[in-house]
């Protein structure tokens, strides 16, 4: 049997042609490589140093300078006020859509878009979420001890505790407002005029009587609170519910004291708005071909063992990422009850806390 093979002379010419498209095959695949090699990337952030929404942020650092095709520089700009609003209307009109500048304003970010608050001029549809590096979480709400408020009688009988807070819309602030609601204090009084790590000095001297705090912040930063008893834990907010926290498990859940189930609502409104974690987020207009890259680098710092130890280490807490996609999906899966959020609105707003 003859078989027919049919030969064509080797052109040297494309066998160069050839090795050259295959060499830059790497960089086909990341064409935004060389942009930002010697760049700079600037995270916004929704609030002042040194507290943990800081240190959230500040653990991607290395990780994403790693990841980012080009290795660009990473820093924090801070621009506190309205709970994260000030920083997202930045980033939402003002920043260059070149990649080079995200925010991460804060939880409260979500919350102020879905309840319609005032001078909100951004819209969380149309920005483009990077992930976030926590979804899980453990907020508390504590007394100092020697304002005698050891129970939960002698915490509603006290006439206007002292609640402090970063600003009216921080995060601290919405939840200390929650607190003093459903567990039904008596007339509070809330002082919205601190920094994170002001607002524990201000508890210990005597400034301020109670304020909302973390979990895991609480663990890290402030050991003698649970070991000299400085405080007392009255409640906690578990998102997801029945994720007990390994310190905080025997402390009552906020659910627990809803008296109604527009009670309820909020508490789970609530809740949802952690559950969302802090997102980054890119403005509308970036290159679609910029957020894919930077969307891929922050799914490969999540999913990198050595972040979850860094991020531990820097934090106090574990690393429970929500990435790009499931960040997305969590927003929109937030509930939206007109009623529920109407008194959220009054809740959290700068007035007396509504009647219950």
């Amino acid at each position: 049997m003859r078989v027919h093979k049919y030969c064509y002379p080797l052109n040297r010419g494309w066998v160069l042609a050839l090795t050259l498209v295959l060499a830059l095959l790497p960089n086909l695949a990341y064409p935004q490589a060389s942009f930002y090699q010697g760049k700079t990337i600037t995270i916004i952030q929704g609030r002042d140093p040194g507290g943990t929404g800081d240190l959230r942020v500040r653990a991607l650092f290395p990780f994403l300078q790693k990841y980012i095709p080009g290795n660009p520089t990473l820093v924090s700009e801070y621009m506190p006020g309205g709970g994260g609003r000030k920083s997202a209307n930045y980033l939402y009109n003002s920043a260059r859509p070149d990649g080079l500048t995200l925010a991460n304003p804060g939880v409260a970010m979500i919350s102020s878009a879905i309840l319609g608050d005032s001078g909100i001029l951004y819209d969380i549809n149309k920005l483009h979420y990077m992930g976030s590096p926590y979804s899980k979480y453990h907020g508390l709400f504590v007394t100092r001890k020697e304002a005698g408020l050891n129970t939960l009688e002698k915490l509603r009988a006290a006439p206007g505790v002292r609640i402090g807070a970063q600003s009216v819309g921080f995060v601290n602030y919405n939840e200390g407002r929650l607190f003093a609601y459903i567990l039904g204090l008596n007339d509070p009084k809330f002082i919205a005029s601190y920094s994170g790590p002001e607002l524990d000095i201000a508890l210990i001297r005597g400034e301020i009587d109670a304020r909302s705090s973390v979990a895991d912040t609480v663990v890290k930063r402030n050991r003698d609170w649970i070991e000299k008893s400085l405080v007392d834990f009255h409640a906690n907010i578990e998102a997801p519910r029945g994720e007990k926290h390994p310190q905080f498990g025997q402390l009552p859940e906020l659910e627990s004291f809803a008296k109604s189930e527009s009670d309820r609502k909020l508490v789970i409104m609530a809740r949802s708005f952690r559950l969302s974690g802090t997102p980054n987020v890119l403005p509308p207009g970036t290159p679609k071909d910029r957020v894919a890259l930077l969307q891929e680098a922050f799914r490969k710092t999540f999913k990198d063992p050595e972040f979850a130890r860094e991020y531990k280490k820097l934090t106090g807490e574990d690393a429970t990422p929500l990435l790009p996609e499931d960040t997305e999906r969590a927003i929109r899966n937030i509930p939206r009850d007109p009623e529920v959020i109407e008194i959220f609105k009054k809740l959290i707003g700068a007035g007396p806390l509504p009647p219950r």
